[in-house]
């Protein structure tokens, strides 16, 4: 019994050492960053930036999709408008610390106004901070979709339509029901 629990005790410290030079031995499964660079995916969400059209102005109309869609409710703007009449936002505020990165705001943005960026280097000590405003958020560039002007798309079509113009027939919702 006694030799038994001795030579149990042997095979035990040597598949120990075993595992341990086993595993010195092998490529490391963390990185050192940020030294070495991650591999982000290409459809990486990260950072929400608010991009202009290419004739420089504010793609946002203010139009508060993002902040319904928002299920974390990170998001709060005001509307108001210019002397031409075109919405803008007043304030436009994201909480990073609230802020899941789920991407749901950049798909309700009708002006693609909202896109995510593959930064994700948001860390702070304080969470006032990561309270990112208009100022804070707006880029110079248009992101992702160079050539796209929400105004230019839309606001030439409705201002040739004339109102009492209307081709289509209104469409009963009730029809549309299984």
């Amino acid at each position: 019994m006694y030799i038994k629990s001795i030579i149990f005790g042997i095979i035990t410290q040597l598949r120990s050492i075993f595992i341990t030079l086993k595993h010195a031995f092998q490529d490391r499964e963390t990185i050192l960053y940020p030294e070495n660079s991650i591999y982000l995916a290409p459809r990486y969400r990260g950072r929400i930036v608010l991009t202009k059209d290419p004739d420089g102005n504010n793609r946002c109309v203010a139009c508060n999709l993002c902040s319904v869609v928002c299920p974390v409710s990170c998001i709060s703007l005001q509307k108001t408008q210019d002397q031409s009449g075109r919405w803008f936002p007043k304030f436009f505020k994201i909480n990073f610390s609230r802020c899941i990165f789920c991407g749901l705001c950049e798909e309700a943005c009708p002006t693609t106004a909202i896109q995510l960026t593959p930064d994700f280097e948001l860390s702070d000590f304080n969470r006032q901070d990561l309270v990112y405003n208009k100022k804070n958020l707006s880029i110079s560039g248009t992101g992702k979709y160079h050539n796209y002007n929400f105004y230019q798309q839309s606001g030439v079509f409705i201002t040739k339509r004339k109102k009492n113009n209307i081709h289509a027939t209104p469409i009963n919702i009730k029809d549309l029901l299984p």
